[in-house]
């Protein structure tokens, strides 16, 4: 059998996240959503945690050297076409990192700010979230906070006054100042918001409002629909779409992949990001 040329290989997306044993988000969620999505993930493990569809019992950071270790011997056996980061685990992680995805400037950096579980649990301290405003944010192509993590990363941050309640800044405020740090895109997700259905906005910098769209609202709540958004638009970016078109396409997979979501355990529902393949074997069933 002749070997297959490199031509050939799927787009290489690599993405730095903690593990998440549920399967709903994490690592388990960005391999799930690339590969759905045609790409070929390459994954640098950042944390281990104890956690289920509840919530996040406990999160052990992997050694910064260990982090390191993992991204420069991939990067220096394949080439990667676009880098994604979730839950880093620690400063430390964040600092390595940076440093990794700032030898690749030519490539797009997707920076999915992983603050706290969907039950609240926090995920991240103040050290780390003024790392990443000080080291990732600047160099992200793309940001996607939803509206809680948008105003926990410029709270405090030079574009809040200390003194000030952090959710008197709206949220195109809050998406200007993180372009102001360095962003060069911010999708803020409305998915916390109270409105009736959910509406995402896209700004970029020197620009301001790309595009605003407007999905249905599902009922319930879902482990993993941050990490599965996030993960979508790097595949879409690794396979060349222009930032707008990758985050309208992405949208649209999550919300598919939402909409035919499953409630494996006691605690919040997980998107079927292989929707459209479970379709196609079953009308081949049929």
């Amino acid at each position: 059998m002749n070997p297959r040329s490199a031509t050939s290989s799927p787009p290489i997306v690599l993405t730095f996240a903690a593990s998440d044993p549920s399967g709903g988000a994490g690592m388990q969620a960005d391999l799930m959503t690339l590969s759905a999505l045609g790409c070929h993930p390459l994954s640098v493990m950042t944390a281990l945690t104890v956690q289920d569809t509840v919530g996040v019992t406990s999160v052990l950071a992997v050694d910064a050297d260990c982090v390191e270790d993992q991204a420069r011997t991939l990067l220096g056996d394949m080439p990667v076409a676009a880098f994604k980061t979730g839950l880093l685990g620690s400063i430390e992680n964040i600092a390595v990192i940076a440093g990794i995805v700032a030898d690749y400037p030519a490539l797009p950096l997707i920076v999915d700010p992983v603050l706290a579980s969907g039950r609240g649990d926090e995920l991240a301290d103040d050290e780390m979230i003024a790392g990443l405003r000080a080291l990732l944010l600047p160099v992200a192509t793309i940001l996607t906070p939803n509206s809680l993590e948008a105003r926990r990363l410029v709270h405090r941050s030079g574009g809040i006054d200390e003194g000030d309640d952090e959710r008197q800044c709206s949220l195109a405020d809050c998406a200007q100042r993180l372009l102001d740090l360095g962003c060069r895109n911010v999708l803020l997700t409305g998915t916390h918001a109270d409105t009736e259905r959910v509406i995402n906005t896209l700004y970029r910098q020197g620009v301001g409002l790309v595009r605003s769209d407007a999905w249905e609202r599902l009922p319930g709540s879902y482990h993993g629909s941050g990490c599965t958004l996030a993960s979508a638009i790097a595949a879409k970016l690794a396979c060349a779409l222009a930032v707008e078109d990758a985050v309208a396409a992405a949208q649209d997979y999550t919300w598919r992949a939402l909409a035919a979501g499953f409630r494996p355990g006691m605690g919040q529902f997980i998107p079927d990001r292989f929707f459209a393949s479970r379709r196609r074997r079953a009308l081949l069933d049929d």
